[in-house]
């Protein structure tokens, strides 16, 4: 059975100078290792003058990996990594960039700084919950059509509706209003429509600050 997981809910660049250095904090949503990287190799890319491109990502599949990309160990990568885990974040990868401005820092201060560069973009990409949501289909006659529409679409997110002898539904629930919506739309159609189970999914809700 899918279980609910938080994650972030969009891409996000933030930005902020310690001590004559810059620090350039992204956030990206991922699915798997192979796109981490892929994402990382962007920001490397665009930052190929950059004295660091530390990063972090956290997967839904317990996989966890981190860098300090050439800055003393301990002080880039794992706080990024902190950032994630303290606030229950997978699918998620977080590259902090570094400009040297020229003055020392201090294990302290850069620890200090890739919490807060991280802790920026995070809290910028916004915290959503992955929901687990079961995905059916049913048909109900023109007649009562009219009848269970507006629940359907208030109720679920509504993937397609076919007309053709009769009226096609396929639509994705959240699971902890499945049995609800099941019974409403039994009782709706008085007993006739009878959905099937055709899958399972993720949706993404915003979490409330």
């Amino acid at each position: 059975m899918l279980k609910a997981y938080k994650t972030v809910l969009r891409d996000s660049v933030t930005e902020f100078t310690e001590k004559k250095s810059r620090f350039i904090g992204r956030c990206f949503r991922v699915n798997s290792a192979e796109e981490a990287m892929a994402r990382l190799a962007e920001v490397r890319k665009m930052h190929s003058d950059a004295t660091h491109n530390c990063w972090a990502y956290s997967l839904s599949s317990g996989e966890k990996r981190f860098s300090d990309d050439g800055e003393p160990g301990g002080t880039a990568g794992m706080p990024i990594m902190d950032t994630l885990i303290k606030r229950d974040i997978t699918d998620a990868l977080i590259v902090v960039t570094r400009y040297f401005g020229g003055i020392l820092l201090g294990s302290g201060g850069l620890v200090r700084a890739y919490s807060r560069s991280a802790s920026d973009a995070l809290s910028l990409s916004g915290e959503g919950l992955m929901a687990p949501c079961t995905v059916i289909a049913f048909s109900a006659d023109y007649p009562r059509f009219g009848q269970i529409e507006g629940f359907v679409k208030s109720e679920s997110i509504v993937d397609s509706i076919e007309f053709q002898e009769n009226v096609r539904f396929r639509v994705t629930v959240p699971n902890e209003k499945l049995d609800g919506f099941i019974r409403t739309l039994s009782d709706k159609t008085d007993g006739k429509t009878v959905p099937a189970v055709v899958g399972e999914t993720f949706v993404p809700v915003p979490l409330k600050e």
